[in-house]
């Protein structure tokens, strides 16, 4: 299959567009021939991001959208799709990261992160469904994350927001196979981007993306090429946390020793008073 050709000309709307992961798709996207709609929150940021796309001029769209107000996520997917005649991709991507022992974590915490991982997604679906049912066809695509297949120590809040989109996005796999609506996870792990010092409030940190950190732009073009052959859970980079995921899954010995290393680690940088980001080796598994 040419999974270049089957992104030619469709209509796409990409949250979160303006930075990391999804930037990286709103890029590969039009350079795979697609409309894409580049939605965020921050005007200055989605039109600066926007510019440096300038070459795709007449099928670079900007949105301007808080994903954690229902009523924005609401008109905008409409909007889009009158504006359009149609809506063919949604990427329900924009989301936030957070690593810190559970202790610490806030009632306040569990809100901001429910809202923006989960909430947003639950939006993005709500409102495109019923536009592409009436269609026929349509593809959605939501951002998990490899912890959203693997409970990391010290992202409780994290993880239980990606776990729930992964499951609500299989669910719907299935429940619309028979409809023309395909779905798809995309499960990132160690990707170059921003997530890494950006705190739950969108304050920028001091930390530093990890050296050995997989770049987005290949991210993002691995999962498009699965996005295109229909694929349910796309997990990237493929290897190790594909391995890592499966042996996981089954109470692997080997995947229990990895995960209670990564905890005691971590555990010590907390005590230490550190941002937790210790990974024990991989050769480990």
């Amino acid at each position: 299959m040419d999974t270049t050709d089957y992104y030619r000309n469709k209509i796409c709307i990409v949250t979160g567009g303006n930075s990391g992961i999804g930037y990286a798709l709103c890029e590969e996207l039009l350079k795979r021939g697609a409309t894409v709609y580049m939605a965020g929150r921050d005007p200055a940021k989605v039109e600066q991001a926007a510019g440096h796309l300038a070459m795709y001029r007449d099928r670079i769209r900007t949105l301007i959208v808080d994903v954690v107000h229902q009523q924005q996520v609401q008109k905008a997917i409409e909007d889009t799709a009158a504006e359009a005649g149609r809506l063919d991709m949604l990427f329900n991507n924009a989301g936030i990261g957070h690593t810190g022992p559970y202790e610490k974590d806030t009632l306040a915490d569990w809100k901001v992160m429910i809202d923006t991982d989960l909430w947003s997604v639950i939006y993005g679906i709500h409102a495109a469904v019923p536009i592409m049912l009436k269609q026929g066809t349509g593809h959605i695509v939501n951002t998990s994350s490899i912890g959203g297949l693997i409970p990391v120590s010290f992202q409780s809040l994290y993880n239980t927001t990606k776990f729930a989109v992964t499951g609500l996005t299989e669910s719907l796999r299935y429940e619309y196979a028979g409809k023309g609506i395909s779905f798809s996870t995309l499960c990132p792990a160690f990707i170059a981007t921003a997530i890494f010092n950006k705190g739950l409030d969108g304050s920028v940190g001091a930390e530093k993306i990890p050296e050995g950190a997989y770049p987005a732009d290949k991210a993002a073009s691995y999962c498009l090429d699965r996005v295109a052959e229909r694929h349910g859970i796309i997990v990237v980079p493929e290897e190790p946390f594909t391995t890592m995921w499966r042996r996981s899954a089954v109470g692997d010995p080997a995947a229990e020793k990895f995960m209670f290393t990564m905890a005691h680690l971590r555990r010590k940088e907390v005590e230490q008073g550190k941002a937790p980001q210790a990974i024990p080796p991989l050769s480990m598994l």
